[in-house]
């Protein structure tokens, strides 16, 4: 299975747009279309890449918009970019989320206490291909982080893209600690921070910052699976998600290819990208 992207809009503004396309060319959304499994046998689930590692704009997928394109959030009018906050550089690993997954907000989770963030699953891909924004990767799950964000429960899911030449060394959280020394301790710290310089508090985590292990991540991302076929079956409130989406037979909000390019072609055309602003390199130094 294969998938490609079309870019609408300015790159770098807040117009810009990414859709994307299955096999045939037709117009699907990330969120609702790509299945959650590659190879559900084995545990091998997609990935969409939101936001390529070492760079700061903040990517996701518009849930809440048709299609469910890619497009760079938004605070206070201007458009968002992570900070540099010392040692790190933008985004440490390739950021992105499992489709078909949510973060049910009127769940509380028995292990955090916190209800979801009303998103896709998070995934820190922490393979050395620094991906594509809108690539779709097939990776082996690792484990997972407990963020409480903002009173919410926000799972980072440690994977590895299979393609990755060192992925068969990788199969469980302690093959990270041993084979990437320091990396799990700096996602935490990355985590910690990012929002220090915004004038946010630092953000906590569900056991102590401890990773939890695969087979605990695994069923997560199993269970936010479950969560997302109520939603788009409409058996959970979706509030503010569009669920709209072209392959789910059995959803209420399953539309026709040609409804689906009419919101696309409702976007404006692409064209040249916007200068990334200068103050995005700044970098930000405070103790722990």
């Amino acid at each position: 299975m294969s998938f490609t992207i079309e870019e609408r809009g300015r790159p770098n503004t807040q117009d810009y747009r990414v859709f994307f396309k299955n096999s045939d060319g037709k117009y699907i959304s990330p969120f609702h279309d790509v299945p959650i499994y590659a190879n559900e046998a084995e545990n091998i689930f997609h990935a969409i890449v939101e936001v390529p590692r070492w760079t700061n704009a903040k990517m996701e997928i518009a849930t809440k918009d048709p299609l469910n394109p890619l497009k760079q959030d938004v605070k206070k009018g201007t458009l968002r970019y992570v900070a540099n906050v010392f040692p790190h550089k933008g985004y440490i690993w390739n950021y992105g989320a499992i489709p078909q997954t949510w973060e049910d907000p009127n769940h509380k989770d028995s292990d955090t206490g916190c209800c979801g963030d009303n998103d896709p699953i998070d995934i820190c891909d922490i393979g050395n291909k620094v991906c594509s924004q809108g690539e779709i990767i097939k990776v082996k799950v690792l484990g997972t982080l407990a963020l409480i964000d903002e009173g919410e429960t926000d799972w980072k899911v440690i994977v590895i893209n299979t393609e990755d030449p060192e992925a068969g060394d990788f199969n469980t959280i302690d093959d990270v600690k041993r084979l990437k020394p320091g990396y799990l301790e700096a996602t935490v710290d990355w985590f910690r921070r990012y929002k220090v310089p915004d004038g946010k508090p630092e953000n906590e985590f569900a056991f102590n910052g401890d990773f939890k292990d695969r087979d605990f991540a695994i069923q997560t991302v199993k269970s936010t699976h479950e969560f997302w076929k109520a939603l788009i079956s409409n058996k959970s409130n979706a509030g503010e998600l569009n669920c709209m989406n072209t392959s789910v037979s059995d959803s209420p909000f399953c539309c026709s290819a040609a409804d689906a390019e009419c919101v696309v072609k409702s976007a404006g055309a692409f064209g040249p990208e916007e200068p990334i602003p200068s103050s995005v390199d700044k970098w930000f130094y405070y103790e722990n």
